[in-house]
Parts: structure tokens; sequence; C-alpha cells
């Protein structure tokens, strides 16, 4: 089976400069053929990837050939992938990709981890922080978040384990001013991760409507309301992996209620419903 690990790396300026080479490159390379696709809807990836080659020979396109060749092949794919998606499970239009868009990404092959260090084609060894042991890596993708840190999601290969549990069955009553109340009478509370954060991201936000746009200050207080926002995000997925996974080793059966939660609480705070 195959699964996706997430570590933070930490490149040196060099790569660092680089990522953002092959990021421009990606973005670059993906909205060329969606344009092309959009003027003529029977060109598909192999007509694009033909068009690669033509586009690297071209005397203002020569820095294509500097950054690696797998992760513009594999935008071509993505784009692809978007228009069998549209016409086959009714999502979104493609779209172009914007420069402005502080979340990057690109996917690649032949990432290998050996030691503290990360191997990716182009970029080198990039210093790693490995949590956990990993299988064989069948491809990589490399993410920089909007707070301006770099991450890499590792697709690999694993052996499922098996772990007992006490065999217990236990349904979940959602709530709102819980985060939800057991069969057997033990109630969860919401860890509010927002709502701890609430008056240092408002504090940051307001400082941020304040810097000029596109100044050096403004990115830098940007970067501040992106890390704000990116603790509050971890501190809810930790809390989630943490209770998911006791209630796995401690059930054989757990049955929960289709309730649609955000809705409730957009009628909550409407003043619609009260509980």
């Amino acid at each position: 089976m195959r699964k996706g690990v997430k570590f933070r790396i930490y490149p040196n300026k060099k790569q660092k400069e680089l990522l953002q080479k092959i990021f421009g490159c990606v973005r670059l390379v993906y909205n060329r053929a969606l344009a092309m696709r959009k003027t003529d809807q029977t060109i598909h990836f192999k007509e694009t990837s033909a068009c690669l080659a033509q586009w690297k020979k071209q005397e203002d396109l020569t820095f294509l050939k500097e950054v690696d060749a797998i992760a513009l092949q594999q935008s071509l794919r993505d784009l692809d992938w978007a228009y069998q998606n549209f016409f086959k499970h009714g999502r979104g239009y493609p779209r172009f990709r914007k420069k402005q868009n502080h979340r990057r990404s690109y996917r690649t092959y032949g990432a290998k981890l050996t030691g503290k260090h990360l191997y990716l084609p182009k970029v080198g060894y990039v210093k790693v922080r490995q949590s956990m042991e990993v299988g064989k890596i069948h491809h990589a993708t490399i993410l920089q978040a909007p707070s301006g840190r770099y991450y890499v999601i590792l697709n690999v290969e694993f052996e499922p384990e098996f772990y007992p549990n006490q065999g217990d069955v236990v349904g979940l009553d959602m709530g709102l001013n819980v985060f939800y109340t057991d069969s057997n009478g033990k109630k969860v509370g919401n860890p509010r991760c927002l709502k701890r954060s609430l008056k240092k991201l408002k504090r940051a936000q307001k400082c941020l409507s304040r810097r000029q746009k596109g100044s050096s200050n403004w990115e830098k207080q940007r970067l501040k309301v992106a890390r704000t926002h990116e603790r509050v995000s971890d501190q809810r997925k930790d809390f989630l992996q943490k209770l998911s996974t006791a209630l796995v080793r401690e059930n054989q059966t757990i049955c929960v209620e289709d309730l649609n939660v955000k809705g409730m609480v957009k009628k909550q705070a409407s003043g619609a419903f009260h509980q």
C-alpha cells in the first residue's frame, strides 16, 4: 500500500533560489499549456509535451533547461488530470496559476533519504526533519506554505500494521459546545484553537493593513499573519490525529451521526439556531 508522509525541509539560500525558479517554471509551463488547450480542445498531454521540447529551444525560454525536467512534465500531467476531472467528474474548469499565490508546489521523482538529508533532482541534498522511518519512495511533492516554510510530501510504499484493540463499540454525537459526546457519556471539549489565537491574529492583521502592499515590511508582516494561521491549523490537526488514534485503538466499531456541523455553526452564529 502507499501513503503520504510530510516532513519539513530546510533548504539553504542557494537552494531556496533554485526552488523558487522551479516553482516559476512549473507555473509558466502549466499556464502556457492551458492557454493552448483553451484555444484548441483537441490538444492533449502528448501535444503539450511535444511543445515543451520546442519551448526549451527558444532563446527567451532557455532557462527551462536549468530546472528539473520531470517537474515540468508533471505540471502538464496535472493539467491533463484537471481536464479529466472537469469532463468526467464535473469539477471546476482548470484555471491559470497566479504568481501572487503564496502556496507553491511541484512534484518530482528520484527523491532519496540519506540520513538527515533528502536528495532532490537539480536541488541536491536538503536538510530534512524526518520524524518516522519510511519505505520505498515513489514520488515527492515539494511544497512552500504561505508562511514561507518548506515541506516535502513523500508518497511511500508500506506494509500495513495491525494493532489490537479492546473490541468495544462506541457511538459519537457531534456537537457545537463540545466536540462530541460518546455513547458512554464521555464528553470531549472543543479545543477552540482559533479563539485562543484570535487576539494575536487581529493585532497582526491590523498591522498588515497599515503596510504598503508589496513592500518589504508588508511581506514580513504577511509572513507573521500566515504563520499564525498555520499554527492554528497545526493545532487542529494534532488534536484530531491524537483523538482519532485513541478512538481506533480502543474500539472495534465507531458510529458517527451524519450531521452538517458547518451549517449548524452558521445558523447558531446568525441567531436562527439555539441549542
